[in-house]
């Protein structure tokens, strides 16, 4: 049935169909991908997009998963691995998780959800981080060297431009964990004079905002503050807000004039303002909430994976905005990541170890803060000099991917621990080049031998010549076959050309034309199909490639009708 779109039925069966195979793990994963991409073509594709880019991603995601290998010798393994492939499952689970939210098909995709959700929760998330815990069971302080920390996150980073006197403009986005981070490290290099590189470093335990902020500023000392507040101290001085930050900010290097605000606040600016902004300072921080802001609340933590989307897009448009206003060099980071769950917690993912201590001073889902902590099977405990902080407060985390219970907190969403997906921060550098450096994909008509259409259909295969990469783009084509006249005398597709694969055969796409009745005036006579592209954003359209047929057919019927 993968060629017929005549009814909307057909499309609903393919689905049903693919949802069982896929769960059921009958079907190659080439397979299911060649499909839904020929699916693309499908009148009704567009009311079921997200079904299909669901399947889609659980077959790359049961793919990654017979793939993976999960051992590690040391902390600093984990994080490379993690970096360079194990982030990857991470993200598969994420994209299909949001296009199953997103089609609104709950019971439709239960099967396939589930077994997806069992595989990611088990036999990945569970089994990568039991096998990191044990490195960070055995470690005698918080490091991962040689991956830098995230506190050396001034001097390396912006110090690198600084020194070379160039301007740096830092947006840290609350809870952009590392997977997140490569999908944008992706849009942000397909834009066109943008280069872009992504590397790891080993974020502050424990894993939440006050302390992961703290860090990302120039310090020396680093505290957490002895009350219930969880406030980090810099040198002395409180980090917690923005005012604050941008005292910090501004004791970095001797002579440099810097500045911090909110995202908000700079995309309200108008050219003017935003040129002034970057014309008068050397180093500016620009604050970005909205993954942390959904996440942490009860209420909405299962929308993180749409707010991840949303932030992927206002992302890149904070990018533009800085690099309209001449900033040349752009860095997005984050405080910390996190781990979420689609599937409400079970009982077996909270921690059954018993919290004591001298002093409890700050409870958390994922860490405890407090004085003569005691450490047990279940919690880790650091003290200030092993997790590389001043003062006196000692910090208890939970073990593996385990809670700690509680009351009217979300549970799903959370950070504060030492698991991979929360401390595997994501460092993304931006430069903006002079020289156009993008290009589209070329497509080619394959013809048929005699160039001769004798009944009502033909069949077409479009070639694209090489495969789509962050600089080589894809192409749309409207595809249509017309008379001499300009007269449209078949269906009209529209096709997208963004194939990857580097097999030229997974890079063709079939299509079958109808002749209208408009085709019967212009038998014996050369008709022309089209392919033709939308010129910039308007309606107009240009003629891409051409090839010539002879329409010949013959109109013998049987029927009185």
């Amino acid at each position: 049935m993968i060629e017929i779109d005549y009814f909307e039925e057909v499309d609903r069966a393919i689905i049903r169909a693919l949802v069982h195979e896929v769960s059921a793990q009958t079907v190659a994963q080439a397979d299911v991908l060649s499909w839904v991409r020929q699916r693309r073509q499908s009148h009704w594709y567009g009311a079921y997009r997200d079904l299909y880019e669901a399947i889609g991603f659980a077959a790359e995601f049961q793919q990654a998963m017979a793939q993976v290998a999960l051992g590690m010798t040391s902390l600093a393994e984990g994080v490379q691995r993690y970096a360079k492939s194990w982030f990857r499952i991470d993200q598969l689970y994420r994209k299909f998780i949001w296009h199953m939210q997103k089609s609104g098909q709950a019971t439709l995709m239960r099967e396939l959800s589930e077994q997806v959700e069992n595989h990611y929760v088990n036999g990945y998330l569970l089994r990568l981080n039991e096998a990191w815990q044990a490195h960070v069971d055995g470690a005698e302080s918080w490091s991962a060297a040689p991956i830098s920390g995230q506190r050396g996150f001034y001097r390396e980073h912006v110090g690198e431009f600084r020194r070379r006197d160039q301007k740096i403009c830092v947006i840290i986005s609350d809870a952009l964990r590392y997977e997140i981070a490569e999908e944008l490290l992706g849009r942000i290099r397909s834009l066109d004079r943008y280069e872009a590189a992504i590397e790891p470093v080993f974020g502050s335990l424990p894993s939440y905002t006050q302390l992961g902020m703290a860090s990302l500023l120039p310090n020396g000392n680093l505290q957490i503050a002895d009350n219930d507040t969880a406030t980090v101290l810099v040198d002395g001085q409180s980090s917690q807000g923005l005012e604050n930050r941008k005292k910090i900010l501004a004791k970095g290097r001797s002579g440099d004039r810097t500045t911090a605000l909110k995202a908000e606040e700079l995309m309200g600016l108008d050219k003017d303002q935003a040129r002034a902004l970057v014309r008068d300072h050397d180093v500016i921080y620009v604050y970005h909430n909205l993954i942390d802001a959904i996440g942490d609340k009860q209420v909405s933590e299962e929308r993180v994976f749409e707010a991840a989307e949303d932030t992927i897009e206002e992302i890149v448009r904070l990018v533009k905005k800085l690099n309209g206003a001449n900033a040349a060099n752009m860095i997005v980071t984050a405080d910390h990541g996190f781990i979420y769950q689609h599937r409400p917690i079970e009982e077996s993912d909270f921690s059954s170890a018993q919290v004591e201590g001298d002093t409890i001073l700050y409870r958390d889902r994922r860490f405890i803060l407090g004085h003569g902590l005691k450490a047990n099977h279940g919690l880790r405990r650091f003290t200030p000099a092993q997790a590389n902080l001043q003062g006196s407060v000692e910090v208890l985390i939970p073990k593996s991917i385990n809670r700690l219970r509680r009351q009217g907190s979300g549970s799903r969403f959370v950070h504060g621990g030492a698991t991979l997906q929360e401390v595997v921060v994501p460092v993304v550098k931006i430069n903006k080049k002079r020289q156009s450096d993008t290009s589209a994909v070329e497509v080619e008509i394959i013809g048929s031998s005699n160039q001769m259409i004798t009944s009502s259909q033909i069949s077409v295969r479009f070639y694209q010549a090489t495969a789509v990469t962050e600089k080589t783009q894809s192409r749309q084509l409207r595809a249509g076959i017309y008379a001499q006249s300009g007269e449209l005398i078949s269906d009209c597709h529209e096709l997208v050309f963004d194939f990857r694969s580097d097999n030229p055969r997974e890079r063709e796409i079939p299509v079958r034309f109808l002749l209208s009745r408009q085709a019967d005036a212009f038998n014996d006579q050369e008709v022309i199909l089209k392919l033709e592209e939308r010129h910039g954003e308007t309606s107009h359209f240009r003629e891409y490639r051409t090839a010539r047929y002879r329409l010949k057919r013959s109109f013998s019927n049987d029927f009185d009708f």
